[in-house]
């Protein structure tokens, strides 16, 4: 198991992902992204930054 807490990216987001594999959670950041924050295209270095703070759960 994966998990990855918003706010370490983003200061003041309390979103929190537990899921099966990175790629599950970086589907779920992708659609929080867009519909919290209102990015729909996210920069490699934005991508980058989410696996740096992605931890076994």
């Amino acid at each position: 198991m994966k998990a990855f807490a918003c706010g370490d990216v983003v200061p003041g987001c309390e979103a929190r992902w537990v899921c099966s594999s990175e790629d599950e959670i970086l589907a779920r950041v992708g659609e929080h992204a867009a519909a919290v924050h209102g990015l729909t295209d996210l920069a490699p270095e934005l991508v980058g930054a989410v696996r740096t703070h992605i931890v076994a759960a």
